[in-house]
């Protein structure tokens, strides 16, 4: 007896058995659930993320509070087609693509800060 056969199980010889190919439905079942399962957990929720953001872009007015990705906060004062103006402090405007502007916040929120 071989030391190595309490670790590892020895292969014994066995008939094979008849080999049966797989049909078409079970080879295509995998792929189909895997792109259903992909639109519905990541395509989906970002296509919605994407149509509230375009939204919120379009419901943008002047005077609205809101917040850029680099985190600057302040009132818009002027709205172009691509570019917006932000007062980020009296006397200090920034120009920031449309696509920055990551929320708006409800009126106020600045002066109590």
């Amino acid at each position: 007896m071989n030391p190595l056969d309490f670790l590892i199980a020895p292969a014994h010889a066995q008939a094979a058995a008849a080999a049966s190919a797989p049909s078409m439905m079970s080879t295509l079942l995998f792929p189909i659930i895997l792109v259903a399962i992909m639109y519905f957990l990541m395509i989906r929720p970002q296509m919605k993320r994407q149509k509230e953001h375009r939204a919120m872009l379009e419901k943008l007015s002047k005077g609205d509070e809101v917040i850029t990705n680099g985190g600057m906060a302040g009132h818009v004062i002027n709205i172009g087609e691509n570019f917006i103006t932000v007062e980020v402090a009296a006397g200090v405007q920034l120009r920031v693509q449309k696509g920055s502007i990551t929320s708006v916040l409800p009126r106020g929120t600045l002066k109590a800060a």
